[in-house]
């Protein structure tokens, strides 16, 4: 693929993520999105023949390098430390760039749940792996017994709750300072890993 081409798949990308984060997948329209990109329709159907294929491209683009990643290292032999520091990291760091995602994803769940599994699992992510990994580390003594399930969950909702409810708290405890909020989630990594390694580690 030519850089001109990947150039325009990227400017693609952009304009699909603006309307399809406004109006969801329902609401969102091929012709807008060409619109939005400053292209005609038939040039935006040639790189992507749906609406579809443009809508699964979106979380690829969004998690591809972060997905498979974090299920090797979770999956791996490093510290339980350094796997969920890794996870909290790359998680909100990934959320940061792309701060829409959270709600546009609960909001696709609601609608069609299988096809959001169907491109995660596409991505690269395998649940029970993570789950594993942590099983394992368990059984070999080095985290305190707990329902994996749980922890994983608990990891995954301390890290996205604050992008969800972000009009809320940034209103409500940083006097709708959006610098001051954009340091409060850079800080959530370290406190988000440390409460979730002294929850589960063997004193």
């Amino acid at each position: 693929m030519s850089l001109k081409e990947t150039d325009t798949e990227q400017i693609i990308l952009l304009a699909a993520k603006e309307v399809f984060f406004k109006k969801g997948y329902d609401g969102a329209r091929m012709q807008e999105i060409a619109d939005e990109a400053g292209m005609n329709k038939a040039l935006l159907h040639y790189y992507f023949r749906s609406k579809d294929k443009l809508f699964e491209a979106i979380f690829n683009d969004a998690f591809q390098k972060f997905i498979p990643r974090m299920v090797e290292k979770m999956a791996s032999d490093a510290s339980f430390e350094e796997k969920i520091i890794s996870f909290v990291d790359n998680y909100i760091t990934v959320i940061m760039e792309v701060p829409q995602i959270p709600n546009f994803i609960l909001t696709e769940i609601n609608r069609n749940p299988e096809r959001i599994v169907e491109i995660m699992k596409k991505i690269g992510m395998q649940p029970e792996i993570i789950i594993s990994g942590i099983q394992k580390d368990i059984e070999e003594g080095k985290i305190i017994a707990v329902n994996p399930k749980h922890l994983l969950i608990n990891i995954i909702a301390l890290c996205v709750f604050p992008f969800v409810a972000k009009p809320l708290l940034q209103n409500m405890l940083f006097d709708n300072n959006s610098g001051d909020y954009h340091t409060f989630l850079l800080e959530r990594k370290k406190e988000v890993s440390q409460f979730i390694i002294n929850s589960i580690k063997i004193n």
